[in-house]
């Protein structure tokens, strides 16, 4: 293997084994590049003309001159540029780093050309120097991407050698240079998700195609990304990480101890779910109600978010992983939200203060209830009602609140240790507490659905009755069999008996009709109240927080696919495009603040 050094003697020896910097143009020799063998790489051979897409990190635009190292996807003319190798090094071990990272990762990652950056280096030595490389490290199209000294000017092209015998045949291919963002391409999860057994440098892809094989490319070479600038390795990399890798002392320990926690809390969240399960709960008093109360659904609901959190199988696609994460910080913050609330009611002794305002609130809604009911009893509105019914409605419906006050004053003695216990239960989260409070409240107005309930029963069996009178009128009736309005012959006396009876509905049709739109205006507002404290334990168990935080901090996480902005369209030189990682949005997305890499 023919070496190129730094002085021209210890190139004639042979025996230096390092490629350096070039020194000044009478130092370094003019080496002639020798061309690849036939069988380098085949998979990357094409006729020359082409237009080639070259795929840029944007983290390299700034780094020094050296190698550039990435993937070459024969089916979609494109080279994925994965990092830069830069000088010193030693051929052989740079290759053996790419077998190591294709043996770990199993991308078909080799040497796709040179990259020169021309800050301080002369143009025609650093020029004559790097295509010299060619020989050492063959590959079909190499390219030579150079960027100019003081200037945003870039030039890119690709070489393809014919044989050794006609060197002047050789063919230049067009090439698109697309910049991209190699921390936002790894971390976007539009990969595919499945790793597929890729090929060897020259054998056909087994990944999907298109854009695609770039983001796949980038996911399965986190293997290269493992160095940075501060290790002592002997092949130096520009790469998103050669900085400095990305981690976090607090997050690998929670990797460290999270298969250990997961496995202990599915076995105890499956000792729940199997004493939950058990036949005793399933019978008819228990069963109806465990249905009724929103405290036993909540803790279900519950259970089951716990057991799909802490499940030991892993997420087999990033919208599962992101459900998973939505959840967990879900239960986190239901948690937290629910110690905040338990420590504000201890702190302040509240709950002994609302066990003590309980019982006047209860006396207070008592007096106006019957107030009300009072006020019905005699003409509402000016309304004339059928004073007979009217009193015996009123008096049923005082007597049911006579029953409840006496309810309210034999439990007052129990209410404030009731309460204790309900706000001890807000540890288990802010929307356990917040069902409690809507049963609570659904027992403390009981006495409302009664009356809502009887005031419904009587209106619907007037309207009924008063439906098939009406089909009386008319000589029609229901069929019950066929489920359909037949006619009918009624003699006399039917009809006579049809008109009392409809009279008599007609005219105490008002009256049932006002007791039961009260109660219904009643029963209303506390399901009004109800409803709110529902919609907000919903949303504190399906707003996606995660997906939001997400959004404001990573946006590119969330990726819906990708767009392209042109950087330089002028001839003469390449086209430059930068890939951009669209996000999923509601708002529209701009595109201003971009600007040029490097």
């Amino acid at each position: 293997m023919g070496l190129v050094s730094r002085g021209a003697a210890e190139a004639g020896r042979g025996a230096a084994s390092a490629v350096d910097r070039p020194g000044p143009p009478d130092a370094v020799p003019n080496p002639t590049p020798t061309p690849p063998a036939e069988g380098a790489d085949p998979g990357s051979s094409r006729s020359p003309g082409m237009v080639l897409k070259a795929f840029f990190p944007t983290c390299c635009a700034s780094a020094d001159s050296g190698l550039l190292v990435g993937r070459w996807v024969p089916e979609q003319s494109s080279a994925v540029v994965l990092a830069v190798v830069h000088f010193p090094f030693i051929p052989i071990q740079v290759k053996e780093l790419l077998a190591q990272v294709q043996q770990a990762s199993q991308v078909g990652v080799t040497v796709l050309g040179t990259w020169c950056h021309r800050r301080q280096e002369p143009e025609e030595s650093l020029g004559h120097f790097l295509e010299g490389l060619g020989a050492i490290f063959s590959h079909r199209p190499w390219f030579q991407l150079c960027r100019e000294r003081g200037s945003k000017s870039w030039s890119c092209k690709a070489t393809h050698w014919q044989g050794p015998a006609s060197p002047a045949a050789s063919g230049e291919d067009q090439v698109m240079l697309i910049f991209y963002d190699q921390r936002k391409v790894l971390l976007s999860q539009l990969h595919p998700p499945t790793a597929l057994p890729d090929r060897q440098a020259g054998d056909t892809t087994a990944s999907a195609g298109g854009l695609a094989a770039v983001f796949d490319t980038v996911a399965r070479s986190e293997a290269l990304f493992q160095s940075d600038r501060f290790d002592e390795g002997p092949v130096r990399l520009s790469h998103w990480q050669s900085e400095g890798m990305e981690a976090s002392i607090l997050v690998e320990l929670a990797k460290w101890a999270a298969g250990p926690v997961c496995l202990f809390l599915a076995c105890l969240l499956s000792l729940i779910s199997a004493a939950s399960a058990c036949r005793v709960f399933k019978l008819w008093p228990l069963s109806f109600i465990w249905s009724k109360l929103s405290t036993c659904e909540q803790l279900r609901h519950r259970l089951e978010q716990l057991t799909l959190i802490f499940s030991t199988r892993k997420a087999e696609s990033p919208a599962q992983l992101m459900r998973k994460a939505n959840m967990l910080v879900s239960v986190l913050l239901d948690v937290a939200l629910g110690l905040m609330l338990l420590s504000w009611l201890h702190r302040k002794d509240l709950i002994g203060q609302l066990a003590d305002a309980l019982i006047p609130v209860a006396d207070r809604v008592a007096e106006e209830l019957q107030h009300l009911l009072q006020w019905l009893m005699g003409a509402p509105a000016g309304l004339k009602m059928n004073r007979a019914l009217d009193q015996v409605l009123g008096r049923f419906f005082l007597y049911h609140i006579h029953l409840w006050i006496s309810y309210i004053h034999l439990m007052s003695p129990f209410i404030e240790r009731i309460l204790w216990h309900v706000g001890l239960s807000a540890c288990l989260g802010l929307t356990v507490a917040l069902s409690i409070l809507s049963d609570i409240i659904a027992l403390l107005t009981f006495h409302i659905y009664c009356f809502y309930v009887y005031g419904a029963r009587l209106y619907c069996l007037k309207i009924h009755g008063l439906s098939s009178l009406w089909r009386l009128f008319r000589g029609k009736k229901w069929n019950v069999l066929r489920q359909r309005v037949d006619s009918c012959s009624y003699d006399l006396d039917q009809l006579f008996i049809g008109t009392l009876l409809f009279t008599i509905l007609v005219f105490l049709l008002p009256t049932t009709a006002l007791y039961y739109l009260v109660f219904t205006l009643l029963r209303l507002l506390v399901v009004a109240v109800q409803g709110l404290i529902h919609l907000l334990v919903d949303l504190i168990n399906s707003l996606p927080l995660y997906s939001l935080g997400l959004r404001l901090c990573r946006p590119y996480r969330l990726a819906a696919g990708v767009k392209f902005r042109v950087l330089e369209h002028e001839t003469g030189r390449p086209l430059r495009l930068l890939m951009q990682v669209s996000i999923a949005c509601i708002l529209p997305c701009s595109s201003k603040g971009l600007r040029e890499p490097g």
